[in-house]
């Protein structure tokens, strides 16, 4: 059995980035080399989330516009803690070993550049959290 690292490497996709070539990591790099490739692994899980919360707590998402919606996950992203640590948790799950140490390291600023990235995916894909929404309200 091959090992967790190892494991969850293979699991990521492939994604551009420009990367610097300096010895010692840096918050970009984990940016680049983290951050971006789970959060694309992730992707449909982090749009299911913010459609289960969106639905759970009632909140108007099929009547209003795209540029309204875009609006509402913005503002949840930016203020609900639970939602927040949601997703912060979907993400850090998915870290290495090593990513991890680096991650308690710099969490702050991590944490800040991981919820902006999540917020900006989520964004542009609201009509597929409203179908989310639609569609989990229609098998309940």
């Amino acid at each position: 059995m091959p090992d967790l690292t190892t494991a969850l490497l293979a699991l990521r996709p492939a994604v551009d980035a420009a990367l610097s070539e300096t010895a010692t990591p840096t918050v970009g790099d984990f940016l680049h080399r983290t951050l971006r490739p789970v959060l694309k692994l992730q992707n449909e899980l982090l749009l299911l989330v913010v459609a289960d919360f969106v639905r759970e707590h009632h909140i108007p998402f099929q009547a209003a516009g795209a540029a309204e919606r875009e609006r509402v996950v913005a503002e949840l992203v930016a203020r609900n803690v639970k939602l927040r640590y949601t997703i912060i948790g979907i993400i850090s799950g998915m870290f290495t070993p090593a990513e991890t140490a680096f991650y308690r390291q710099h969490r702050a600023e991590l944490n800040r550049r991981l919820l902006e990235l999540a917020s900006q995916r989520v964004q542009s894909q609201v009509a597929t959290v409203a179908e989310h929404v639609v569609s989990a309200g229609a098998a309940t």
